[in-house]
C-alpha cells in the first residue's frame, strides 16, 4: 500500500484579526460588560481589615513614636518619625491583608457545556528553545489526556532577534510540532516593538478572532491542563469575566538562592495569596503569566499606550501587567486571582545577581505607574495595586533613610554638648526626652508584624498535609528558620541594591532590555568582591563608628550589619548549586513539587533532553541536512518581495554576498549579524546560500 506525506501544515493559522485600539489614560472607554460591582459583603470586609487595619497599625505607631521624643521635636526626630510611620504603615498592611483572607469567597466551577476555543501562548526572547519546547510538549499531551485537544492550540510567539536564536527556536518548535497531539504554531516577529506587551498585542490583533481564551504563560511557566480547564469552565459560566489569575508556586531551583525563594513562595504564598484574592474580589491584579484571559476583553480594552517622555519614565510600559488588568476592570470586566488553583509553576532567579537583574526592570516599570495611576475611571483598588507596586521598591530607599537619620541623630546626642538652660531666665532645666522603653516595644512590634505571618503559615502548614509532603513538621519549621535567617541576612544587600536601582532610574538610567538567566552558577571571588565591595566597606565603617561611639547599638543593627559585611560570601554561596544539592539531602528547604515532582514537570524536563540533543550548531549542518533544512523553512512566513527596498537593505546586500562568495563558509564570513538574520529569515537567500560549494 503506497502512503502519501501529509502535507507540512503552515507556520501559522489563517489570520482572524480582531481590532485592539490604543487606550486613552485621559478619557473613559466605551463599551464593557457594564458597570462595576462591590462584589459581596465579604470583600468588602476584607478591605476593611486589610486597608483599615494597615493604616490603624500605622496611625498607632505613629502616635507612640511621636511620644518617644517629648514635646519638642527636632528636624532630625521628625524625618525619622515620618519614615518609620510609613514604614510601620507597610508591615501593618501586609499583616493586615494575610488576616483578610479569612473573608475571601467561596470558588466553584461549574460543570455545564463550554466550547471556548484557547491558545496558549508562550511569548519568548533568546530563551533555550529546547527547554521551552519541552514544557510545551508536555503541556501539550497534558491538554489531549483532559479532552481540550480539540479546541486548544499552542502558540509560540518569538522576539529573539539572534539568528542563532532563531534556527534553534525552528528546530525545537519542529520537533514540538512532531511530538505535540494538538496544533502548534510558530510565529518570529520582524520588529519586537513594545517587548512583550507588543508581541501578545500583535498576535491578539492578527489571530485573536480565532480564540475565545488565551493562557499567557512565560518562557519558564507553566499551567497544567486540568486547571486550564477549570479557568475555561469558570470563564465561560461568566460572561462579565475577562481574567483569572493563578498563584504560581516556585519550582525547579538549583541553588540555596533559588530554593530558598520558592520555599517561601510555598510555604507563605498561599495564606498570601488568599489574602490579596480577598480584598481585591474583582478588582484583581495580573503577573504576566499563568493567567486566562477572555481575548475579547483584552482587545477591547488592553491596548496600551506610549507614556510620554523618554525613558526610564516614557516610552514602552514595562510593567504592562498591572496596566492590563487596571484598564480591563475599567471597562467593566472582573479581573480575579483564584487562589485555589495549584496546577500553575513557574522557574524563579537562580542567584541574587540574576534576582537583581530582573527587579531593575520591575522597578522601573513600577515607577512607570506613577504616569498611569491617575488615569480616568480606574477603581480605587486598581490604583492600589500600582501604589503597593510603588512603594515594594520603594520601601528600600526609606528603610536605609530611617537607619540614616537613626544613626544621624545617635551621633548629633554624642557628639553636641547638651544645654540645659538655653534661657538664661528658665527656672528649671530642659531636659532631652527620649523613651528608650516606648521605643523598644515598637521595635519588637514591627519584628512582631514582619514575622507573625510566617508564623501563622508554618503553624497552617503544620496541621495540614503541607507539612508532610514537604518532609514533615521537623523538617519543615527548621527550614523556616534557615529561611528566616538567610533571608534577613540577604534583606540590607537587596534594599542597598534596590536603593542604587531607584536612584539610577530618577537620573534617567534606562533599564534596557536582556534575555532572563535561568540556570545559575557560582561565581568566582573577584566577581561578587567587585559588586558587593561598597557593602562591605559601608558595613565594616559603620561597625567601628558605633562600637566606639555606642556600642549598644550594636544589638540592633546587627543583622543588617552581618548581612552587608559577609555579602559576598552570601552572594556567592547561595549561588552554589553543589550547597543547593547538599540543603536537600539534609531536607532543608524542601517543597511538595521538589520532594514529590508532579508529572507534568517530569514530562517537561524528559521532553527537553530529547529535544536539546539535536540542537547544536544548527547553522553549520543547514547547508548539508536536506531534512533539517525542510524543518527550518517550514517555519518561515512567506516571502513579500512587494515591500519597500527601504525594508530590505539587509536581504539586498545579503543576496550580493552570498552571490559574490564562492563556498558557503566564505559566504558566512562575508556577512554582518543583521545579514545574517536576513539570510536565515528568508527561504530565497538560504536555497541560494545551499547552491553554494561547502
Amino acid at each position: 500500500m503506497r502512503h502519501t506525506a501529509s502535507p507540512v501544515p503552515a507556520p501559522v493559522p489563517p489570520l482572524a484579526p480582531l481590532d485592539m485600539p490604543v487606550q486613552d489614560l485621559r478619557r473613559l472607554p466605551e463599551g464593557g460588560p457594564g458597570p462595576r460591582r462591590l462584589g459581596g459583603w465579604q470583600v468588602g470586609a476584607a478591605r476593611i481589615v486589610a486597608f483599615g487595619g494597615g493604616a490603624l497599625i500605622g496611625i498607632v505607631g505613629g502616635l507612640q513614636m511621636r511620644l518617644v521624643f517629648g514635646d519638642h521635636v527636632t528636624v532630625l526626630q521628625a524625618c525619622l518619625l515620618t519614615l518609620f510611620t510609613v514604614t510601620f504603615t507597610w508591615i501593618g498592611f501586609s499583616f493586615a491583608s494575610m488576616l483578610a483572607g479569612a473573608f475571601s469567597r467561596p470558588l466553584t466551577t461549574p460543570t455545564g457545556p463550554n466550547t471556548a476555543r484557547i491558545a496558549v501562548v508562550m511569548p519568548v526572547y533568546h530563551e533555550d528553545p529546547a527547554d521551552t519546547a519541552g514544557l510545551l510538549v508536555a503541556l501539550a499531551r497534558d491538554l489531549y489526556r483532559v479532552g481540550l485537544g480539540e479546541r486548544a492550540e499552542i502558540f509560540v510567539l518569538s522576539d529573539s532577534r539572534r539568528p542563532q536564536s532563531h534556527l534553534a527556536e525552528t528546530l525545537a518548535i519542529s520537533k514540538l510540532r512532531d511530538l505535540s497531539p494538538v496544533p502548534v504554531w510558530y510565529r518570529r516577529r520582524a520588529d519586537n516593538s513594545g517587548r512583550k506587551a507588543g508581541n501578545v498585542a500583535d498576535f491578539v490583533r492578527n489571530w485573536g478572532g480565532r480564540y475565545d481564551q488565551m493562557v499567557v504563560l512565560d518562557a519558564d511557566s507553566l499551567v497544567g491542563a486540568e486547571t486550564i480547564a477549570t479557568m475555561s469552565a469558570r470563564m465561560a459560566a461568566d460572561p462579565d469575566l475577562g481574567l483569572i489569575q493563578t498563584m504560581p508556586m516556585l519550582v525547579g531551583g538549583q541553588t540555596i538562592f533559588a530554593r530558598l525563594t520558592q520555599f517561601a513562595g510555598r510555604i507563605y504564598g498561599p495564606a498570601i495569596a488568599r489574602g490579596v484574592a480577598a480584598w481585591s474580589g474583582d478588582d484583581g491584579n495580573f503577573w504576566g503569566h499563568n493567567a486566562m484571559i477572555r481575548t475579547r476583553a483584552f482587545a477591547e480594552s488592553c491596548g496600551l499606550p506610549e507614556l510620554p517622555g523618554r525613558p526610564p519614565f516614557g516610552g514602552h510600559i514595562l510593567s504592562h501587567d498591572f496596566v492590563e488588568a487596571a484598564l480591563m476592570r475599567r471597562a467593566g470586566w472582573k479581573v480575579r486571582l483564584d487562589h485555589d488553583l495549584r496546577q500553575s509553576f513557574e522557574g524563579s532567579p537562580p542567584t541574587l545577581q540574576d534576582n537583581a537583574v530582573r527587579e531593575r526592570r520591575w522597578a522601573q516599570g513600577n515607577l512607570q505607574h506613577l504616569k498611569v495611576i491617575g488615569a480616568r475611571g480606574l477603581s480605587m483598588i486598581s490604583r492600589a495595586h500600582f501604589l503597593i507596586g510603588i512603594m515594594g521598591f520603594l520601601m528600600s530607599p526609606i528603610w536605609l533613610g530611617m537607619i540614616l537619620v537613626g544613626l544621624a541623630l545617635s551621633a548629633n546626642v554624642l557628639l553636641s554638648q547638651p544645654q540645659y538652660f538655653p534661657n538664661s531666665y528658665a527656672l528649671f532645666p530642659d531636659w532631652p526626652v527620649f523613651d528608650p522603653v516606648r521605643m523598644l516595644w515598637l521595635f519588637i512590634s514591627a519584628m512582631g508584624f514582619l514575622l507573625l505571618p510566617k508564623v501563622i503559615a508554618i503553624i497552617r502548614a503544620c496541621l495540614r498535609p503541607l507539612a508532610k509532603a514537604s518532609g514533615g513538621s521537623l523538617r519543615l519549621i527548621m527550614s523556616a528558620l534557615f529561611e528566616i535567617l538567610l533571608s534577613s541576612l540577604i534583606a540590607p544587600v537587596q534594599m542597598l541594591i534596590q536603593t542604587r536601582q531607584i536612584f539610577d532610574i530618577f537620573r534617567g538610567r534606562d533599564s534596557g532590555w536582556e534575555a532572563q538567566v535561568r540556570a545559575g552558577a557560582m561565581p568566582p571571588w573577584n566577581v561578587v568582591l567587585s559588586l558587593h565591595w561598597l557593602h562591605v566597606a559601608l558595613g565594616l565603617v559603620t561597625l567601628v563608628v558605633l562600637a566606639w561611639m555606642s556600642p549598644g547599638q550594636l544589638i540592633w543593627l546587627s543583622p543588617i550589619l552581618a548581612g552587608l559585611i559577609l555579602s559576598p560570601a552570601i552572594s556567592r554561596w547561595s549561588a552554589s548549586p553543589v550547597f543547593g544539592r547538599i540543603a536537600r539531602m539534609r531536607g532543608l528547604l524542601g517543597t511538595p513539587e521538589e520532594l514529590s515532582t508532579p508529572v507534568i514537570l517530569s514530562a517537561a524536563n524528559f521532553q527537553a533532553a530529547r529535544i536539546k540533543a539535536d540542537s547544536t550548531d544548527v547553522l553549520a549542518r543547514l547547508g548539508d541536512e536536506p531534512a533539517l533544512m525542510a524543518r527550518h523553512l517550514a517555519l518561515l512566513p512567506e516571502a513579500r518581495p512587494e515591500r519597500p527596498a527601504a525594508e530590505r537593505l539587509d536581504e539586498i546586500s545579503a543576496a550580493a554576498k552570498i552571490a559574490a562568495a564562492e563556498t558557503r563558509g566564505q559566504a558566512l564570513e562575508f556577512l554582518t549579524e543583521r545579514e545574517l538574520d536576513a539570510l536565515v529569515s528568508s527561504s530565497v537567500l538560504l536555497k541560494q546560500w545551499a547552491a553554494l560549494a561547502e
